[in-house]
């Protein structure tokens, strides 16, 4: 395996970025294509502004919108972009200060997401490997993961990476709907 490196984006790495979401690949694994386009349209518009939004950890963007129209307060968050010599998948992390608790809204601390042409490589279970020792950084002392029943291949990452199943639950008809896992990474040792 390519050394992998888990980077705060930049302008210089947008071209690879912008490869990957012309290629078909998403950063948001509940509005897909649309998600793409967006971001496609924000890079075109102004390169290093897209960039900028993508590092917030003191929510200082606008509220975030969710799909049923209600309206909450943005948590300080980032995104990192996982790098083997071009753009390889993107982590995000958000959290609330002093806390490891999220408001019922916001199902996990962690989403991340690899492109298909490097599914099976072991990326993602290092990209979260790369992501824990962050987290702690910004002072959680552990950190939830939502997947699907179905998606094994996630699964397997979080486990990978130190994750336990803490319990089954009717995901929210804001997000896919449907029956989903959460699963919590104990931050203490990493």
């Amino acid at each position: 395996m390519p050394e992998l490196q888990l980077l705060k984006p930049d302008v210089s790495m947008l071209a690879s970025y912008r490869q990957a979401l012309e290629r078909g690949w998403s950063p948001d694994n509940v509005d897909g294509a649309a998600a793409a386009q967006r971001e496609l349209a924000q890079i075109a518009a102004d390169p290093a502004a897209f960039v900028e939004t993508l590092d917030d950890p003191e929510a200082k963007g606008p509220p975030i919108r969710l799909p049923d129209g209600s309206t909450f307060q943005r948590l300080p968050s980032f995104r990192r972009w996982l790098w083997d010599g071009e753009f390889a998948g993107s982590f995000g992390l958000r959290w609330r200060p002093g806390t490891s608790a999220l408001p019922d809204h916001v199902p996990g601390h962690i989403g991340y997401t690899v492109p298909a042409w490097k599914a099976g490589l072991g990326y993602a279970t290092r990209g979260l490997a790369l992501l824990l020792p962050m987290a702690r950084a910004v002072g959680l002392s552990h950190v939830e993961l939502v997947t699907e029943p179905d998606n094994l291949a996630s699964q397997k990452v979080i486990l990978n990476n130190g994750g336990a199943l803490v319990g089954r639950f009717e995901n929210a008809a804001l997000f896919h709907g449907g029956p989903a896992l959460r699963f919590r990474i104990d931050l203490a040792g990493s």
